[in-house]
């Protein structure tokens, strides 16, 4: 197949819907595709004036995908219980014929709880149109859904979209933005107690981890481009998973996340126990010494392998086998460490990602253990609403799935930043340095946002 332009893709799309020369009209979803040129897939992103905008980039793979637009979502403003999204699930995945069809989303930390606006508990998309990575191949996608749409009618939105598609323009240079105010929920002297009572023994003796987090308001002067900071953000930690929601002009959700909540290839199923924290050395030296600390540390090897037999113990009922006997490693961030340990699986047949998700997430690196106890306590206490924070955000599709935990992340609003930052709380943590394990999170945001 010939690469051309995104305009004579865009053209040859438009002429293949003209022409009704479709693959399969009788399809719930069909999906068509050009190959084009390469061009910067998050300033093309930017550019556009469709909504809504996403954009995905794996952790460990040269893929990376942008999408605007939908053809169908499902989403979910209010309390929605297990047996009715596995069924929206079902119906769903019933729909992705093709191998390369996904739908896009996320999954709120806590479902019982109201989420933020534009995003619900839970929403996934179906996206118009894609521009997808693979390697050094480009491919525009255009998506049509026919299960409650006409064809005809499919087309005429999709010429729409097409018609509506803004070239790219650079993004905009990286400014520093001037804070006119912060506020911490909870503050410094709450979040003491809150460490306290979690450290207390007799509720220790129960819910030996709980995860608190704190939510930092920044006020600011000027409100940054988002796909700016995460481009930003995106060349400090390439090892991360990087992606953003935005709905709607209002508001943008943005992570350069280096947590995996797991990778389904088919049954084959991939995850991992990333909890212990340390900060990086000024030194190659100096680094590696804190990594062998990290490593030698036993609150941090309590916290990660609390993570471990969680995990296997979750996967257990779902796998025909659970190897989670690979090496405890240390993997490295642009600001912090983490200690960090690969769990395999093999599915047994039938296992959907709405089972994985419903038993995976929100893993202890995130809630605690016991993982009721531990959510019981953060709906009561910790002050403010997560949201999609610490939430799962990925794809779904028929044989290939993808989900990270959604930490070191920034929803951005008109006038406000707020980050978001976690620390695991055992027998033995100390509240001032947990309070700057936070700090030490959101260091490398808070340089491209603030710091000079």
């Amino acid at each position: 197949m010939s690469v051309t332009s995104l305009s004579q893709a865009v053209a040859s799309l438009k002429q293949r819907l003209a022409e009704f020369a479709l693959p399969n009209a009788h399809a719930p979803v069909i999906q068509l595709k050009e190959t084009v040129n390469s061009l910067p897939l998050m300033a093309w992103l930017a550019s556009q004036h469709q909504f809504p905008k996403i954009y995905w980039h794996g952790r460990d793979s040269d893929e990376e995908t942008a999408t605007i637009g939908s053809c169908h979502q499902f989403y979910f403003e209010q309390s929605i219980s297990d047996e009715q999204l596995a069924s929206v699930y079902q119906q769903q995945l019933g729909c992705l014929t093709e191998p390369g069809i996904r739908y896009y989303g996320g999954i709120a930390f806590d479902r019982r709880e109201a989420s933020w606006p534009d995003f619900g508990r839970v929403r996934f998309v179906l996206p118009r149109i894609e521009l997808r990575r693979q390697q050094q191949g480009y491919e525009l996608l255009l998506n049509l859904r026919l299960e409650q749409n006409s064809l005809s009618q499919e087309i005429e939105r999709a010429c729409i979209a097409l018609d509506q598609l803004c070239p790219a323009q650079p993004l905009s240079p990286p400014r520093k933005t001037e804070v006119l105010a912060r506020v911490d929920i909870p503050n410094q002297s709450r979040w003491q107690e809150l460490v306290e009572a979690v450290t207390d023994p007799a509720f220790n003796a129960e819910t030996p981890k709980v995860v608190l987090s704190r939510h930092s308001q920044l006020k600011v002067a000027e409100t940054p481009n988002p796909w700016t900071v995460l481009a930003s953000w995106q060349g400090r930690n390439r090892n991360s998973f990087q992606f953003g929601f935005q709905f709607s002009p209002e508001r943008c959700f943005i992570s350069c996340s280096p947590e995996r909540l797991y990778q389904r290839n088919d049954q084959q199923l991939k995850t991992e126990a990333l909890a212990g924290t340390a900060v990086r050395g000024l030194t190659p030296a100096e680094d590696e010494q804190l990594a062998q600390q990290l490593l030698d540390d036993a609150k941090n090897s309590v916290e990660n392998q609390f993570v471990r037999t969680h995990i296997m113990q979750e996967l257990a009922p779902l796998s025909d086998e659970v190897d989670g006997h690979a090496p405890l490693k240390i993997f490295k961030l642009n600001h912090i460490q983490h200690l960090h340990r690969v769990i395999a699986a093999q599915l047994k047949n039938n296992v959907s990602d709405f089972q994985l998700l419903q038993a995976m997430h929100p893993t202890p690196a995130v809630g605690g253990l016991p993982k009721a106890n531990a959510m019981d306590f953060i709906r009561d206490h910790e002050g403010y609403n997560r949201g999609w924070y610490a939430g799962a955000c990925g794809y779904l599709s028929r044989h290939v799935s993808e989900f990270s935990v959604a930490i070191r992340s920034a929803l951005i609003e008109p006038g406000t930043i707020n980050l978001f930052a976690g620390a695991g709380i055992l027998a033995g943590s100390d509240p001032l340095s947990e309070w700057q394990e936070l700090e030490n999170k959101l260091a490398t945001i808070m340089s491209i946002l603030v710091d000079f």
